[in-house]
């Protein structure tokens, strides 16, 4: 085990509005030391947003613009280019935005911003869905999730965010979640090094939401990665990828069985997710050079693949 130091101050204070054992909250915390002080965060509505507080009163001590839903990108756009107009080069401009303002109400403004190529990192805090309004869908919520606006299960699979923004040929896209902590905290200095457009998105269990207990939310992000369901990928220029952690140790089903918002799938539904994984970590893999990789132990073969 390696111990793993921390900035002494902490930039998001105690006494923040995030549920007990929240993973947005844990994940800022981490991302906020690796950034340092010298920055400035956009927090669009979101779960973010409640947990940083009304203004003018803010939990993060660095300051923040709360912009409206679908313009994060372009409000960094803006506080960008006023800080390098006063020589402030150095003051990194972080967007902290739910899946619901990136994915959705807000993906046109960033694509805009992507493809200018703005100099911002920008940080999807993806709990999948719109969890603090009830739990509604997003384009990122999963298939056949339930969710308070698909209680039998959403019908259309999770939107590839990151395939999209690679697409746009900005310097880093990526992907990292704090259950694995070095990566993440390495990913957040990588983009503090780079210019122009960096998109780091964070898998956030929703406890609530997703149906998890309190203590287990990281237990549910490890889960995620090492089924396959939630790769930890680096795309450079949108043509060089990194596969972070190249093994699945364990099936879909291990993942599924910790969340209340999978408990009415049957069990040819299970068996379909774990195929839809499959396919994309066999597609993830070509992308990174590496060669076909067999089923994680005690998976089920896709329908048609057993013999």
């Amino acid at each position: 085990m390696r111990r793993i130091e921390l900035r002494a101050e902490e930039m998001l204070c105690s006494g923040h509005a995030a549920c007990p054992g929240c993973i947005d909250a844990l994940s800022v915390r981490h991302v906020l030391a690796a950034i340092g002080p010298n920055a400035m965060a956009v927090v669009p509505p979101s779960c973010m947003a409640i947990i940083a507080g009304p203004q003018p009163y803010s939990a993060l001590k660095i300051p923040v613009y709360q912009p409206t839903l679908e313009a994060s990108a372009a409000a960094a756009s803006g506080l960008r280019r006023a800080l390098n107009a006063q020589g402030r080069h150095d003051t990194q401009v972080v967007v902290l935005a739910g899946d619901g303002g990136t994915y959705d109400i807000g993906l046109q403004c960033l694509s805009s911003a992507a493809e200018r190529n703005e100099d911002f990192i920008y940080v999807c805090l993806d709990n999948e869905g719109y969890m603090n309004t009830g739990a509604q869908k997003s384009s990122s919520t999963p298939h056949y999730a339930s969710t308070g606006s698909t209680p039998a299960g959403k019908t259309s699979r999770k939107k590839n965010l990151t395939e999209i923004m690679a697409a746009h040929e900005v310097p880093y896209v990526a992907t990292a979640n704090v259950a694995f902590l070095p990566d993440l905290l390495a990913k957040v200095e990588k983009a503090k090094s780079i210019r122009g457009t960096r998109i780091l998105t964070l898998l956030i269990p929703c406890l609530d939401g997703w149906g998890v207990a309190d203590d287990m939310g990281l237990t549910a992000a490890r889960y995620a990665v090492e089924c396959g369901a939630f790769p930890l990928v680096e795309v450079e220029h949108g043509r060089t990828w990194r596969l972070n952690c190249a093994e699945r140790t364990r099936p879909v089903a291990d993942y599924l069985a910790l969340q209340g918002r999978y408990r009415h799938l049957a069990a040819e539904e299970v068996e379909a997710l774990q195929a839809e994984v499959d396919e994309a970590w066999s597609r993830l893999l070509a992308r990174c050079g590496l060669p076909p990789a067999s089923a994680p132990q005690g998976a089920v073969a896709p329908a048609g693949a057993r013999a």
